[in-house]
């Protein structure tokens, strides 16, 4: 696995060792981050479920201010701390080592214009960060969007209030959903 793009093109990153998390392709993030475009540059990204924290390390490279990572697991929680050195991203970075759920039920620290939900398979844990999100939309920016990376046999619609579905792409195993915050 790597960086694809931005400062830190071309750098590998540490794996977590195991199968308790399942890294975003190459590929799917590729073409994530051709949806989001030019869109990254300045914004902050929180990155639920971090695994090894590609995702928002991407986001990063090619020009988020600032991306926070939720990671429950202590060693993959090390092995961005770890990655976020190699790439030279670290001073733009918080990495948080706690329970997505615990961390959007507390206090809201800031808002963000990106949250990426990548939890593992085959739990709903999706469905229940995006209503998490849904009943505390202010964790999100006005025209804030998240993204939640499944696989397709676990997508079903969500009755949303504050958070409208907007597209689906599908890279083999690999589902992302968009929703949306509306602007103000």
């Amino acid at each position: 696995m790597r960086v694809i793009s931005g400062s830190a093109k071309g750098r590998r990153l540490k794996m977590v060792p195991g199968e308790g998390t399942r890294p975003v392709g190459d590929k799917v993030k590729q073409a994530l981050f051709n949806i989001l475009g030019a869109d990254i540059e300045g914004a902050t990204f929180l990155d639920l479920f971090a695994g090894t924290g590609s995702v928002g390390i991407e986001a990063l490279s090619r020009g988020a201010a600032r991306a926070v990572f939720v990671e429950s697991d202590r060693m993959a929680a090390k092995i961005i701390g770890d990655n976020l050195a190699y790439t030279g991203l670290a001073d733009r970075a918080q990495v948080v080592r706690g329970d997505a759920f615990r961390f959007l039920g507390g206090a809201r620290r800031e808002a963000f214009d990106f949250v990426y939900i990548a939890p593992p398979q085959y739990a709903d844990l999706w469905r229940l960060i995006l209503s998490a999100l849904d009943a505390h939309p202010d964790w999100l920016n006005p025209d804030g969007m998240a993204i939640a990376q499944i696989n397709p046999v676990e997508y079903n619609e969500l009755s949303l209030t504050a958070l409208r579905f907007f597209d689906q792409r599908k890279y083999g195993s690999t589902l992302l959903c968009f929703y949306e915050k509306p602007g103000d």
